[in-house]
């Protein structure tokens, strides 16, 4: 599971430190930072795909994505807020096999991103530049525990023997040590850390509009994990009953719909999902389903997945649900925390109040609320430094 997660100079997240638990609602107000934490976790995870410079550019670059706010704030001492932007995810101990001991550790990352140095002419100067990374066995980033790092162009890891040597490779500015240093004798853990991240799973705003994919027919294949876009819906269910999931899917489906059952029809080449409700003669296809009823259909097809990620990122599930599908969706989320770490974004307080009040919700289920104070994304409650949880980033 992921402990703790820090990120520093990122939009209105001047300085974020959060433990997420087996299950972590996050909740505030419009513009109070959740879409900025919900967007850093994508960046994090970027670095492990190659696709780091493209995620931050579609936000329009890093420069409009540093923290723009006051870099000494009343009360907070003399020291200089961050002008640059940090990422950093600590996992908890996992069985690791390899040049690692055969034993329960925990392992981490970080990075830290800064402006190009190029020519103003230059068309890429708005492209971030990889600046430093390094990524550790154990709970900080202490010298001994470093395992590999990047310092500018140069890249370097410990070998079997516990010294450093240099990777002749020098990866592009753009690129993170994470994609460049794949070599599974020299550095195992690199390869831990990259996939861990890439194993992280992310749904926002689900479409359920006219033209929507999860409205069309889709070809019957088995697919463990639904589709982003949801354009593979009447395969997910499927899959999900083929795999055994059916009753809990039923169940869900008629905690929300209640008499209501769900099917897949039409041919292997052009399936749908379809809904028998109570008093109609005849099941309404995907295309014939209300948005809210679409929606949370995908949801379940998400959450209910035969092949559970590392970690799952649902942002804003609620939106066009009817209050009264709240409490089957907080089941719904129960029950995926049952099987993997979930960080829920969420505008909705009665969801929150769902979810502690469902017999089925993990016990280490945490409820974080962001809040806005003069520009600077904080969370409420915390009373001083003494409240923030441990983090200790990487020395240059």
């Amino acid at each position: 599971m992921i402990r703790t997660v820090a990120v520093e100079g990122y939009r209105s997240l001047r300085s974020l430190v959060l433990e997420p638990g087996a299950l972590t609602v996050v909740t505030g107000g419009n513009g109070s930072g959740k879409s900025s934490l919900y967007r850093s976790l994508r960046l994090l995870q970027a670095c492990s795909t190659g696709a780091f410079a493209a995620t931050l550019a579609q936000e329009g670059g890093l420069a409009s994505a540093l923290w723009a706010g006051r870099r000494v704030r009343e009360g907070r001492g003399p020291g200089a807020g961050p002008v640059r932007l940090r990422l950093g995810v600590q996992h908890g101990p996992g069985h690791v096999r390899g040049q690692i001991a055969d034993d329960d550790v925990a392992f981490g990352y970080a990075c830290e991103v800064g402006l190009p140095q190029l020519e103003r002419t230059s068309p890429f100067v708005r492209d971030p530049e990889i600046k430093a990374e390094t990524v550790w066995v154990g709970h900080a980033p202490r010298p001994r525990d470093v395992v590999a790092e990047r310092r500018g162009p140069s890249v370097r890891a410990r070998d079997a023997d516990d010294a450093w040597v240099q990777v002749p490779a020098q990866p592009d500015p753009t690129e993170s040590l994470l994609t460049e240093l794949v070599d599974p004798l020299l550095a195992p853990q690199v390869l831990l850390v990259r996939e861990s991240l890439r194993g992280w799973r992310f749904y926002d705003h689900v479409r359920t509009d006219a033209e929507a994919p999860a409205r069309r027919g889709s070809v019957l294949t088995r697919t463990p994990v639904l589709a982003a876009d949801g354009r593979d819906l009447a395969a997910a269910v499927a899959t999900i009953r083929y795999l055994g999931g059916g009753a809990e899917l039923a169940e869900v489906v008629d905690r929300a719909f209640p008499g209501s059952t769900l099917d897949v029809g039409g041919t292997d080449e052009h399936a749908t999902v379809t809904m028998t409700q109570p008093g109609l003669l005849r099941p309404l296809s995907a295309a014939e389903l209300s948005d809210g009823t679409l929606r949370f259909v995908l949801w379940a097809a998400a959450l209910l997945t035969p092949r559970p990620p590392a970690l799952m990122v649902v942002n804003e599930p609620e939106t066009s649900l009817h209050p009264d599908l709240l409490p089957a969706l907080a089941h719904l989320l129960a029950a995926a925390a049952r099987r993997t770490q979930v960080v829920v974004v969420s505008h909705a307080r009665p969801l929150v109040d769902a979810l502690l009040a469902d017999d089925s919700t993990p016990a280490d289920t945490r409820h974080v609320a962001l809040e806005k104070d003069v520009g600077e994304t904080v969370v409420a409650g915390r009373g001083g430094l003494l409240d923030v949880p441990a983090w200790h980033w990487p020395g240059r």
